[in-house]
C-alpha cells in the first residue's frame, strides 16, 4: 500500500495534525525539518500555514517544497490506527 496524506489541519507553530490512508492520524512537528534553500523560506509562519495536499498525498507549498508522504506517517506523535 502507498502511503497518503488524506486529511492535514494546521495546530501551530510549525505542527500539523495529518490523517493518512492506512488509518493513522497524530501530529507532526516539522521545526526541525525547515533547512536549506527549499524550506527556509517555510520558518515564515504565514508561509508555512499555506500548506495545500498536493495531488491529494502529501503536504506541498508554492514555492516547491513537499514532504514524502513516508516520511510524514514516521514523525507522527500519537499514532494509532483506525
Amino acid at each position: 500500500m502507498f502511503i497518503h496524506v488524506t486529511q492535514a489541519k494546521y495546530i501551530d507553530e510549525y505542527k500539523v495534525w495529518l490523517l493518512f490512508n492506512d488509518g493513522a492520524e497524530g501530529e507532526v512537528d516539522l521545526s526541525s525539518e525547515l533547512y536549506g534553500e527549499v524550506f527556509e523560506p517555510l520558518k515564515d509562519k504565514a508561509v508555512f500555514k499555506s500548506f495545500t495536499l498536493e495531488g491529494g498525498h502529501t503536504l506541498s507549498w508554492n514555492n516547491g517544497a513537499d514532504f514524502a508522504p513516508e516520511f510524514l506517517r514516521e514523525q507522527i506523535h500519537g499514532s494509532a490506527p483506525c
